[in-house]
């Protein structure tokens, strides 16, 4: 697991504070749960733009210079 820090509103942390100790769970059990049900409940959408260009090729990024002409760089 990876720790990070959440700044929330006073009244956010009293709402988990209370939420932790109904429950006897710790608070960052709680984030946790409420984060991973957030996160899948809506389907993942795919960055605009992507994957439309795809050449089927893997050696495009070794190869730019050379496909494009050694342009870049020289003036």
């Amino acid at each position: 697991m990876k720790r990070t820090t959440l700044y929330l509103d006073a009244d956010t942390e009293v709402l988990l504070k209370l939420e932790s100790v109904r429950r006897q769970q710790p608070m960052a059990e709680i984030v946790r749960e409420a984060l991973h049900a957030y996160l899948r409940k809506e389907p993942q959408r795919r960055p605009p733009g992507r994957g439309e260009f795809r050449s089927g090729r893997k050696d495009i990024a070794e190869r730019a210079e050379e496909l494009l002409g050694g342009s870049f760089g020289k003036d």
